[in-house]
């Protein structure tokens, strides 16, 4: 008897698009994906962000038409910036029962009581100086941030908004948050954490969009990006904490921290495709140097692929509206 070598033949698998769908490992959909917007008081018209191209600042009253408009596009999931124009040193904006962040999610779930509303509960876009809580002696207070973080998460909750985002990285934020929500009734309002929030390069674009008056860094209370074993800690302090949903921001640069988390802990896992990802494809797109869309799709199939359960990105709207991701 004549013995053949065996050839492996993956290529069997992908002979034809039908059988490449089938045996495809990950399919990528809007339940999964969340559109961050930006939204502006005493704007009159939308304004263009020139860094971030197809992404503009929507006037606060304009929010009721664009609210519909992305939920009519079938997303389910909205993530909400604020633009404040009353600003100060704490940023006291963010817990006034009427002020700007209580107002468009009072409009939002006027508008589409059903869509899932996420408030980032940060300062930087509601202080005089950019930064993401109180400034005593040149320095973050991370506990006197403390306080009116919570004070911010209460008012938010209170608002109607179905998910806290605590973005300013202080040291027991999702601790003294989730205490205050209860504390106030609010124990149905969840916590998705930016619990692994590196100080990262791909911010920029975000601070033309939001405007912040920002002078330094932040590199006392963001995560030195090359730290693996602090990036996985953080996360896990928060699940410690009571977070609900964990988040690693950036994305396409932490793949392996998305990884090394997914493999750590169960519970349900974000992440945050930033402003300079998103730039980063849009300017090579124009230059013609790849294609826009296969070039999307491969990134958020690698963040997904990772093991995020969520992806925050800003090309969800036109993918959702060109029926590319339904």
């Amino acid at each position: 008897m004549k013995f053949i070598k065996l050839i492996h033949r993956p290529r069997r698998l992908r002979a034809n698009v039908l059988i490449r769908q089938i045996f495809q490992e990950v399919n990528l959909s809007l339940n999964k994906l969340a559109y961050p917007i930006f939204i502006e008081e005493d704007l009159h018209d939308y304004k263009e962000i020139s860094s971030m191209p197809g992404i503009m600042r929507i006037p606060e009253k304009k929010l009721a038409y664009e609210i519909e408009r992305i939920a009519n596009a079938g997303i389910k999931v909205v993530l909400l910036f604020g633009i404040s124009h009353k600003v100060d040193d704490i940023g006291s904006d963010t817990w006034n029962e009427k002020g700007l962040m209580s107002r468009i999610i009072h409009i939002c779930k006027n508008i589409v009581p059903e869509i899932i509303l996420i408030s980032d509960n940060c300062f930087c876009q509601y202080t005089t100086h950019g930064h993401c809580g109180v400034i005593h002696n040149d320095n973050i207070d991370n506990d006197k941030t403390l306080i009116n973080m919570c004070k911010q998460a209460v008012v938010a909750a209170a608002a109607g908004v179905d998910f806290i985002a605590p973005s300013a990285s202080m040291d027991g934020q999702v601790q003294n948050i989730r205490r205050s929500l209860d504390l106030s009734g609010f124990t149905q309002t969840a916590i998705i954490s930016y619990s692994t929030k590196f100080s990262s390069s791909f911010y920029g674009p975000f601070r033309e969009a939001t405007g912040i008056n920002f002078i330094g860094d932040r590199n006392t209370y963001q995560i030195n990006p090359m730290n693996r074993r602090e990036a996985i800690r953080e996360s896990l302090i928060d699940v410690i904490e009571g977070a609900d949903v964990l988040m690693v921001k950036p994305a396409g640069a932490y793949l392996d921290i998305l990884r090394d988390i997914r493999e750590k802990t169960e519970i349900p896992l974000a992440a945050y495709q930033v402003s300079g990802e998103y730039s980063m494809i849009k300017f090579a797109a124009q230059a013609g140097a790849i294609d826009e869309y296969k070039a999307i799709l491969e990134s958020l199939g690698a963040i997904k692929r990772a093991g995020a359960d969520l992806i925050f990105s800003y090309f969800t709207l036109d993918l959702a509206e060109k029926k590319i991701i339904q």
